[in-house]
């Protein structure tokens, strides 16, 4: 399967989406704001039907969409940091342009692309040309080459925002600029597995890994490492059985890596002296 087109357009993207969606949940995770995560993956879903719905790139949509939605997160929240209140407005107007644009675009230009709404929700990661797919890596190369150059500083500000602020981290400055990062990792990780299943890729190997250690740099790599090989998994399973969607596939991947190292964590537990 490996000599196939497809196959290798799909595990280009792919392991670069899957890095960088290892490296953004892990500081979602411990930032506690996960609940961003699964708004942006909402936000890509109405991004790309409007560009649809006015004949444009839907990637195009997905970016200015969920970049932008992404900042103004932060604008509403407190030092770059947005509220569950904040993300909650903002959600359900979200979801009330997706309905509209849903509309305008079924009844005036899904003939010519009548699929295109179901790849935004489900990922079409096997459909991927080879200029999208180059894209889609350097795209997720940069958000990846981004998070390891702010990693330190917003380490410490995720740990003690007070103390990191006290100590010149321009502590909301960083809010921004990851949020900015969460918004571009949505946006081309919708490409890899759908708009509807973003926070799985997001949240499961981030929580794995925080379960499996408790140093911040190496959990950082593992979520990152876990995230590719689950991808990778997720790939070789549908492409073995065509039946099996590769987001499908990805998430069984991630939710099982999840499973295990909960189990591992919880044992590990036990057998600690109390």
């Amino acid at each position: 399967m490996i000599g196939q087109a497809f196959f290798q357009h799909a595990l280009l993207a792919g392991t670069a989406i899957a890095g960088a969606a290892g490296l953004i949940g892990y500081f979602l995770v411990l930032r506690a704001q996960v609940f961003t995560g699964d708004a942006l993956s909402h936000v890509a879903f109405t991004g790309a039907l409007a560009a649809l719905a006015i004949g444009v790139d839907p990637r195009l949509g997905l970016f200015a969409a969920t970049i932008g939605v992404a900042l103004l997160l932060g604008v509403l929240g407190r030092r770059g940091r947005p509220d569950d209140v904040a993300i909650g407005n903002v959600f359900s107007w979200i979801l009330g342009l997706g309905v509209f644009f849903l509309t305008v675009y079924t009844t005036s230009r899904s003939a010519a692309n009548g699929n295109a709404g179901v790849s935004v929700l489900f990922g079409s990661i096997f459909g991927l040309s080879l200029s999208q797919a180059v894209t889609s890596a350097v795209v997720a190369l940069v958000v990846c080459a981004a998070v390891v150059l702010v990693a330190r500083p917003l380490l410490f500000a995720s740990i003690d925002e007070a103390v990191a602020a006290a100590r010149g981290v321009p502590v909301r400055l960083l809010g921004f600029v990851f949020l900015a990062l969460v918004g571009a990792c949505a946006a081309v990780a919708t490409q890899a597995v759908g708009s509807l299943l973003i926070l799985g890729l997001l949240a499961a190997p981030a929580g794995a890994a925080q379960r499996l250690t408790d140093r911040p740099y190496r959990a950082l790599a593992l979520s990152a490492g876990l995230a590719i090989l689950e991808m990778w998994a997720g790939l070789a399973l549908s492409s073995t059985v065509p039946k099996v969607p590769p987001s499908f596939g990805i998430l069984a991947a991630a939710t099982a890596v999840f499973a295990a190292a909960v189990i591992v964590s919880q044992r590990r537990f036990r057998l600690l002296p109390h």
